[in-house]
């Protein structure tokens, strides 16, 4: 996550902000949570303040720790299946049919 570009040009003034969270609704208030805690405590001191919601926000950027137990749920159900613990048709959930809600 760059905060503030290492030289700073009217260049880069302009194309600052075309990186942004703010057009994916799912992190945008997070992504405002972080910025207005850096604007008030400055970025050198904020990132040690704000760290809590950096470290969130870069979670649901990334979603890493979210796929990561994923993949290991779908690694135990496979487990199960060649121990003999489940069979092959509760090897996974039945899908939800088409507008059956």
């Amino acid at each position: 996550m760059s905060l503030s570009p290492f030289l700073r040009s009217p260049f880069t003034d302009l194309t600052g902000a075309m990186v942004s969270h703010q057009w994916y609704g799912q992190c945008a208030d997070m992504e405002l949570k972080v910025m207005d805690c850096l604007e008030a405590y400055g970025v050198d001191k904020g990132r040690k303040k704000c760290d809590t919601l950096i470290q969130d926000f870069q979670e649901c950027a990334s979603r890493k720790i979210r796929n990561q137990r994923i993949i290991e749920m779908r690694q135990e159900r496979h487990r199960q299946y060649k121990a003999g613990e489940r069979s092959k048709e509760d090897l996974y959930v039945p899908t939800i049919k088409t507008n059956g809600y």
